[in-house]
């Protein structure tokens, strides 16, 4: 009864408003009159035309993500595991630092966030990558050499170590190995510092030439990022062979390794070294140069006759410049043609493109190299040349003065004083090296360095990126050996040879244009 009672009580307050809500309907109703339609305009249209709007409004933006739904990628297992591990992830503020650190693979656990205010960091740039590769090679059957920069400021606070492996492509079988790491640059590094890693192992791998990649880990030194899995070296199947390792098998006699060229060369000074040397060395010699910006047009053009007699590889090594090592990187590029000329030459030859060899004429290079048979390095004394010294006698016809080579209008000697330290070069045998240096290497596995008598390198200081006449300073032709003034001494024993280092490159691979 009284649910009853309720019901009528309703349609009776429902009758007593009527009129009211009448009288409101017709001062709410207009008429608007468009070609003889009427359109009447009620509160109850426009509230409910507004209520079906937003629902519309809110079930589209409900379905909108699902527009960029992949059912192979949201049905994967891969991705069904990332969801159930966001399921199970700990509150949002102890993943602060994974978060901001999306770019690095880091590991948090071990960092109590349990109490008080929670701070975040949050990373923007790159200073430094933690390993940059530029090369590895098989040494042995069961050794390898890879040759690398790392951030100096890792190296040199958190000492991370390397691991490495061999990966077998036949049966995937991971031969663990031992990596033995050098610094070959004498600290001398900026961002970036040399790094070689021996890696060997205690059986011979990829022997079986069924081919195989060869890792390595590198580590950041902390407990806080795993190491980097690096694929260094991929050997293709049936690329292995163990006779390149035999010296008789070696393609050349020497091989000379250039450091990183920059500047503005003289392509006329490039072509007088590049014509000496390759009559110096002989027939059975390979030359490697690197070019970090110095070999520009005028410079390939007197290169490119050699290289296409096969005398002569230029590596473009120009991308190092965007990681800033010592001088050019040029400890990196010497270890990366030490260990590429380890098989093709027993002999390799580390000095500047201002330097020219010399040997006796009571003598050759083979003899002075092989003189002791335990020698696996040797040390090469240096001859400094003046500076810009010339003698007056060759400005009597311009246009023949000019036409004639750097290192036969350079004819004074500075004195060599003992005591005081010159520079020096070297050549050593390549395979008994775990690493080299600009000047020697300290890191022979085998053998021990001399300093034979009988060969020495003039140095020719500020000569080859100098666009013009070498000569600034000439002496009286009447007075050529009196200069105890200038503290210099006349040589001539360069400047004699020049006839037949020129007959030689008309010879091998004809007249080239003079540019300086």
């Amino acid at each position: 009864m009284a649910k009853i009672e309720n019901e009528h009580a309703v349609v009776k307050v429902e009758k007593e408003i009527e009129p009211l809500l009448n009288v409101r309907e017709k001062a709410c109703r207009s008429k608007v009159d468009l070609g003889g339609f009427h359109i009447k305009f009620q509160i109850k249209n426009i509230l409910c035309t507004m209520v079906l709007a937003m629902g519309f409004f809110l079930v589209a933006a409900q379905l909108l993500p699902l527009i960029g739904y992949d059912a192979k990628f949201w049905c994967s297992v891969e991705t069904g595991a990332r969801l159930e591990s966001l399921e199970d992830a700990k509150p949002h503020h102890q993943n602060l630092l994974a978060e901001a650190s999306l770019h690095e693979k880091l590991d948090t656990s071990s960092i109590d966030l349990s109490h008080g205010e929670v701070r975040g960091f949050k990373p923007h740039g790159l200073a430094t990558h933690l390993y940059i590769e530029m090369s590895a090679y098989r040494g042995g059957p069961r050794v390898f050499s890879i040759v690398g920069l790392t951030s100096k400021s890792i190296e040199t606070h958190h000492k991370p170590p390397y691991a490495c492996e061999w990966v077998s492509s036949s049966s995937g079988q991971v031969v663990k190995g031992r990596a033995r790491k050098l610094k070959p640059d004498w600290n001398y590094g900026k961002l970036y510092t040399v790094v070689v890693n021996t890696c060997s192992f205690a059986e011979d791998v990829g022997v079986d030439r069924e081919g195989g990649e060869l890792i390595l880990y590198a580590s950041y030194g902390d407990q806080y990022r795993q190491p980097e899995r690096i694929v260094v070296l991929t050997e293709s199947k049936g690329e292995y062979n163990a006779s390149i390792f035999d010296p008789q098998n070696f393609p050349y006699d020497y091989v000379y390794c250039g450091s990183s060229v920059y500047g503005d060369i003289s392509p006329q000074r490039m072509r007088e070294w590049m014509a000496y040397h390759a009559k110096f060395f002989g027939e059975k010699s390979h030359f490697i140069l690197h070019d970090s910006g110095g070999f520009h047009d005028d410079v390939r053009k007197v290169l490119e006759p050699w290289i296409k007699k096969g005398r002569v590889t230029l590596q473009n090594i120009r991308q190092q410049e965007v990681y800033d090592g010592y001088y050019h990187n040029q400890f990196l590029v010497v270890n990366d043609c030490l260990f590429r000329s380890r098989f093709m030459a027993n002999w390799t030859f580390f000095f500047d493109i201002d330097e020219y060899m010399y040997v006796d004429r009571s003598t050759n290079l083979s003899a002075v190299l092989n003189r002791n048979p335990n020698a696996t390095q040797i040390i090469i004394q240096q001859v400094p040349i003046a500076t810009g010294m010339c003698v007056a006698e060759n400005t009597t016809l311009a246009a023949g003065h000019e036409r004639k080579w750097g290192f036969e209008k350079l004819i004074y000697q500075k004195p060599f004083i003992r005591g005081v330290h010159h520079d020096r070069k070297y050549a050593l045998q390549a395979r008994h090296a775990a690493a080299t240096g600009i000047h020697m290497s300290i890191n022979m596995r085998k053998g021990r360095h001399t300093s034979p008598r009988g060969i020495r390198y003039y140095h020719y200081h500020g000569t080859i990126n100098k666009r013009d006449d070498v000569c600034s300073i000439y002496v009286d032709p009447r007075n050529q050996t009196a200069l105890r003034s200038h503290g210099v001494r006349l040589d001539k024993t360069m400047a004699n040879m020049a006839k037949d280092v020129k007959s030689y490159e008309r010879k091998i691979i004809g007249k080239l244009p003079f540019i300086l």
